[in-house]
């Protein structure tokens, strides 16, 4: 006797092989059978005229904190979403203690919300225990950020680790490994992990050569030095013979696009065929999310939050600033790519601020009558730099490009602010690739949709059981009409719930029945094998 049996339904087994009919029968959480004319269940869901798929999975969110707030996993399985894994960037929420312990807190707030005294961030450990006895309603796992281990161990104003240092950052990524975390983030556009060059990136690295461990990498540059950044990376995986997943994937700024993608999956291509394990994925947007400071050059975020802050103060440090972002090559210089009109100050926790949040730079000069270059340094100051930003920086047939190669997996980069409005692919951006992609510009089939949200980025992160529709693996699935599937969040009002799938299931067990939420509490929290 099955648990459940779905009948009459297509089925997209997460392959990118062609649908075929059939019946899925559950059993004790995993999928007992795969066929036709199925029976004997104490429950049947007739699933006539719709799809049945794997659970979808999206391997870079930055819901560290997120997980422990009420509601969790509610607007993620809305759309689909029965996996994620967090603490990427190189920016987990553990493992943090010792003396530098608030100053990342502080440098991590404006992506993971604030993580209040219920999210423990002394240990891998105890943070994924803690996660545990919530029940969440989604299975969860974790990344150990490099950047998080680094700033616990040396701060924010250390450029050049001692070998002391290393060894201490080192040990705890180890650590952070053995206690299950699913592999190492880097976050090389980001403090401290900018300061690092690429031989002293390999030496940190280095203890994890010839290993199975995944590395996933927000790169040292996405505008104009992208290409360089990903040969940079390449030889990093290919050195200490390590696989590498390029994070979100894009080039930024109107100069670099339709010139700089190609040519990148042209590299990663041909890494591989020289036997690198080199990878990558994207998300279906043409802007991103972050923190605000990243307008600044690597060399101006030295000392952390508090030391930018003292030096947006200097009035010879903005001139200097100001000089660096109209002429400056040397860094990820986006507001110089892309126009302070497409940067949108998305979290403004002050009051006298909260008129502006959700406009632009230029509107915001605009509005109090000063220049933007003084606009941003001032709002900066007065936030203590804690402001998120979405910024419009990629191009549209660049996300189609990457989308379309067979090797790119689909992510979201959901940050998640405590206050302010958040990206709208936090709560769309698995109905979006369906709704966008597959139905309205038909540059992908379903299939193949389906296989970069289930069967891809399970294999990147080696999630076992996961991300295929197959006897004896676990029953994760969603059932759905590919054209009732909508995003229905916007920039402007990015707080709404996908629609349209019918019924999600997480361990076997309904999370989502006819559209609205059932038991919510099957979740796991997926550590490393």
């Amino acid at each position: 006797m099955y648990d459940l049996l779905i009948k009459n339904c297509c089925i997209i087994d997460g392959s990118g092989e062609d649908p075929f009919a059939g019946d899925v029968a559950v059993r004790k959480g995993k999928i007992a059978a795969v066929g036709e004319n199925l029976s004997g269940a104490e429950r049947t869901i007739d699933a006539a005229g719709r799809v049945v798929t794997p659970g979808f999975i999206d391997i870079h969110r930055h819901a560290d904190g997120a997980a422990f707030r009420p509601d969790f996993g509610k607007l993620e399985l809305k759309q689909g979403l029965t996996t994620i894994v967090s603490g990427n960037c190189g920016l987990s929420a553990a493992p943090i203690d010792g003396d530098y312990r608030q100053a990342v807190l502080d440098y991590l707030r404006p992506i993971t919300g604030a993580l209040g005294p219920e999210t423990p961030t002394a240990s891998m450990a105890e943070y994924l225990a803690a996660a545990e006895s919530l029940h969440p309603a989604i299975h969860v796992g974790m990344l150990a950020g490099a950047g998080t281990a680094r700033a616990a161990v040396a701060g924010y104003a250390c450029e050049h680790l001692n070998a002391g240092q290393l060894g201490q950052v080192q040990a705890r990524l180890h650590d952070a490994l053995s206690e299950g975390a699913l592999g190492i983030s880097l976050g090389l556009g980001y403090a401290p992990e900018c300061f690092y060059t690429t031989e002293e990136l390999i030496d940190a690295l280095r203890p994890f050569a010839h290993g199975p461990i995944p590395i996933t990498v927000h790169m040292r540059e996405e505008g104009d030095g992208v290409l360089e950044a990903l040969e940079e990376m390449l030889t990093v995986a290919e050195t200490l013979d390590l696989p590498v997943e390029i994070s979100h994937l894009k080039a930024m700024g109107k100069r670099n696009w339709n010139n700089k993608v190609p040519k990148a999956l042209e590299m990663l291509a041909e890494a591989r065929e020289r036997g690198v394990q080199a990878s990558c994925d994207a998300y279906p947007y043409t802007a991103g999310s972050t923190q605000l400071i990243h307008i600044l050059p690597h060399d101006f975020l030295v000392g952390g939050t508090q030391a930018i802050t003292r030096r947006l103060h200097s009035p010879q440090q903005r001139k200097l600033l100001t000089h660096r972002i109209q002429t400056g090559t040397d860094f990820d210089n986006i507001a110089g790519m892309v126009g302070w009109e497409n940067i949108l100050c998305s979290t403004l926790r002050q009051p006298e601020n909260q008129p502006y949040q959700g406009l632009s730079v230029a509107e915001i000069a605009r509005r109090l009558g000063k220049d933007p270059f003084e606009t941003a340094y001032d709002l900066l100051v007065s936030e203590d730099c804690e402001i998120t930003m979405i910024d419009f920086i990629a191009d549209e047939s660049d996300i189609i490009r990457i989308l379309q190669d067979d090797t790119a997996a689909v992510i979201s980069d959901s940050t998640y602010p405590t206050e302010g409005q958040p990206h709208p692919r936090v709560y769309g951006t698995f109905a979006r690739v369906i709704e966008r992609y597959v139905g309205e510009q038909r540059v992908l089939s379903l299939p193949k949709a389906v296989r970069k949200m289930t069967a891809l980025p399970a294999q990147r992160l080696r999630l076992r059981g996961k991300g295929l529709l197959r006897e004896g693996w676990d029953a994760d699935l969603c059932i759905f009409d590919p054209a009732e599937i909508h995003e229905r969040g916007s920039y402007s009002e990015p707080c709404r719930y996908a629609e349209g799938m019918d019924y999600v299931l997480v361990n076997g067990i309904p999370a989502i029945v006819e559209g609205m939420f059932a038991d919510l509490g099957n979740g796991e929290v997926i550590r490393r094998n």
